[in-house]
């Protein structure tokens, strides 16, 4: 009798392993379901609100084994938890951030070799994270990843808003449509000329990924604490409306390389009714490892402006010093080439920006070109091209440093690769301590053209541990990164505050060549800007760079939507990115620029669609001080300011900003009118936005 009681008490424990296991979000919106099917392969199905969100959907792997990785599992163990912490970033939109979350961690064991996998899965009330375990396992240590077998069942033919996969470049276009278009317009898309490209064989998409469905969701797929592991991409089936994982393999075709003790990325589906709480939605960042760095008093918002833009305008500035191409590092005598006259990195020019930053209360000047190499830097197939710690010979390191420091104006140094990284990391702790001998505390990288070591891609698990290298030595030397042409990020920023921002997408500098479309800012603060700031670089106040003899390049916005981009597009690093020139002819706008913050208490959504219009209040770190952005599309719509988000009882000045009667992106787009009015928590405006225009508004 004792033996049958102690077996149906096993049986009763064993019971719920059989069977789909469900996890709730803490407000009951999200439900989680896991099981095995028929074959013991570990799936997956998320609802929200009743409505499917992912149809039950396979997870595991194909490895260099004889055995998949994918089936044949039996359920272990099954643990829950649940967390409800709060947490302040050193910098962010929000001075506190609440991770309340439920968890689910279910043990697997293959039932034919005995090797373990587990899953991990945190159901937040804006969504999920999911990631794999490997646990350390004595039959079990190394293997390589052939294929990550994560798919996403999507319930229709959702809208996406998407740019091609590749393994080198995110600087394409976004393009907007139907799933199922989306083969028959790939091509034609990764037509479009970029440093470096290496397009995946197949149809795939780029994350994070913002899609909408037919019954109201919206969806937002991504991937958050990217450490040891190659970037994800998705696999696009459009007659099946699925999607899958696509890890960016090295030149070899290894997907990645693992070591049992360790987890993947965790894969995120933010969801929504409402496409404001996509955008407000903490999920990745609360996914990541606490901040590592032990004092972060040194790290700070930063305003600059930089010797940058009048490189691309065709001004006649070059990076160079020299025409000669005929250099070898660490050969060449820079005081015998001949200047080309017209090298802008050159000290008395800079000193002029340094003069107005320091008038104008700017934080910082970037110089771009100052190091010895720049006449090579398309030399793609060339090891080294830059010296890190050596100026050319119309530069003046310590001159320029004590100027801008007696005007209270630090300088931002441009560590330039030209994606030869082993070079780079060869030189990274002499770089950075010639930063701090000389008074930087903020280096630009680069990243353009092909990757040297030549077996590795942009994306791929190598340069991956490259960038995340880079933020952590840097932070040894109380150094923040700005990088361009690296990984789009994933909420690393949580871990390492010090890698301030990033460019990863689509940029400014791309209005000085084929352009951007007017929807473009509508759409990267619900794609590229879901992992993290972006270094936009907005503030482009001359719009017509024909001027400048650049053939019929124009700005896709008015000049008030690129005032309103310092609140729509998050970033504590913010350029004022035209020429000084440029900004003196129109101080009374350039007003907004010199007041807006770079770092936030609080951040409001009040009316966003992806593609089409953002409005957002933000309300400055410690200052009774409020700014708004509004931006459309190519279509000109009336903005409803809800300011609600004001103190009750008091009244406030608002200065606006706002499109001319008649302005318009193609026709006017520097027609705008200042005003000033009071508000309180009770005002509400409507407020017309131009075709590609905005509105910003100072609330003191």
């Amino acid at each position: 009798m004792k033996k049958f009681i102690i077996t149906i008490v096993c049986m009763l424990c064993a019971a719920p392993l059989l069977f789909a296991q469900t996890l709730l979000s803490p407000n009951e919106n999200l439900k989680l379901s896991f099981r095995l099917n028929e074959k013991g392969t570990p799936t997956y199905a998320l609802t929200f609100k009743g409505k499917t969100v992912i149809s039950e959907s396979t997870l595991g792997f194909v490895i260099n084994q004889k055995e998949d990785f994918n089936s044949n599992f039996e359920i272990t163990d099954v643990q829950f938890a649940e967390a409800n912490s709060v947490w302040q970033p050193v910098l962010g939109e929000n001075k506190e951030i609440r991770d309340h979350h439920k968890e689910m961690l279910v043990h697997l064991t293959q039932k034919n070799n005995g090797q373990q996998l587990n899953l991990r899965f945190r159901l937040f009330n804006d969504g999920l994270g999911f990631r794999y375990e490997f646990p350390v396992q004595s039959n079990f240590r190394h293997f390589r990843i052939q294929e990550e077998l994560t798919v996403f069942q999507l319930s229709g033919n959702h809208k996406a808003f998407w740019i091609p996969a590749d393994y080198d470049t995110n600087e394409f276009p976004i393009t907007t449509s139907a799933i199922s278009e989306i083969p028959k317009l790939i091509d034609k898309v990764r037509e479009e000329p970029l440093a470096a490209k290496a397009p995946t064989p197949n149809v795939a998409v780029q994350t994070p990924l913002m899609l909408k469905s037919s019954d109201g969701l919206y969806i937002n797929l991504h991937e958050a604490a990217l450490v040891n592991y190659p970037a994800m991409m998705l696999n696009v089936s459009a007659t099946k409306h699925q999607l899958s994982a696509h890890l960016v393999p090295d030149k070899n075709g290894v997907k990645g390389y693992v070591q049992t003790g360790s987890v993947t990325p965790w894969r995120t589906i933010v969801v929504s009714d409402d496409a404001r709480d996509i955008l407000a939605s903490n999920l990745i960042l609360n996914l990541n490892e606490p901040c590592k760095i032990t004092d972060t008093s040194w790290i700070h918002p930063t305003k600059y402006i930089g010797v940058w833009w009048e490189y691309f305008i065709g001004g006649g500035s070059t990076w160079a010093y020299s025409d000669d191409r005929d250099i070898t590092i660490g050969v060449t005598d820079y005081q015998k080439l001949k200047p080309n006259g017209h090298h802008g990195a050159n000290t008395e020019h800079v000193k002029k920006y340094i003069n107005f930053a320091a008038q104008h209360g700017f934080d910082a000047v970037l110089v771009e070109g100052w190091n010895e190499g720049w006449e090579d830097n398309y030399a793609y197939d060339k090891e080294r091209i830059y010296s890190f710690t050596k100026a050319y010979p119309d530069f003046d390191v310590k001159a320029l440093h004590q100027y801008a420091a007696a005007k209270g104006v630090k300088l931002i140094m441009q560590h330039e690769t030209t994606s030869s990284v082993v070079d780079y990391e060869r030189h990274l702790h002499e770089a950075f301590r010639f930063m701090k001998d000389n008074g930087y505390d903020a280096v630009k990288t680069g990243y353009v053209g092909p990757i040297i070591p030549r077996s590795e891609y942009h994306d791929g698990q190598w340069m991956v541990n490259h960038y995340n290298y880079v933020a952590e030595t840097a932070a040894k030397y109380r150094i923040m990164v700005n990088s361009h042409e690296a990984v789009r990020p994933t909420g690393m920023s949580r871990t390492y505050p010090n890698w301030v921002a990033q460019e990863s997408a689509r940029g400014t500098e791309f209005e000085s060549f084929n352009g951007n479309r007017p929807e473009h800012t509508t759409i990267l603060p619900f794609t590229r800007l879901m992992g993290g700031a972006m270094d936009y670089t907005p503030g482009i106040f001359e719009g017509d760079l024909r001027r400048y003899g650049n053939n019929k390049a124009k700005r896709s916005t008015t000049l008030v939507k690129q005032l309103a981009l310092y609140v729509t597009m998050y970033s504590p690093l913010q350029m004022a990115a035209d020429l000084p020139e440029n900004y003196e002819k129109h101080l009374d706008a350039f007003q907004f620029i010199k007041d807006v913050a770079a770092d936030w208490d609080n951040t409001y959504i009040l009316e966003a669609e992806p593609g089409d219009y953002i409005t957002i209040a933000r309300k400055s770190k410690g200052k009774n001080e409020w700014f708004i952005g509004a931006i459309t599309d190519e279509n000109a719509r009336e903005a409803l300011i809800d300011f609600s988000f004001l103190p009750k009882g008091k009244t406030y000045t608002a200065t606006l900003y706002t499109d001319g009667k008649n302005a318009d992106w193609r026709t006017n787009p520097n027609s705008y009118s200042i005003k000033t009015m009071k508000v309180t928590q009770k005002t509400k405006l409507k407020q017309r936005l131009a075709p590609s225009g905005g509105l910003a508004i100072s609330i003191k």
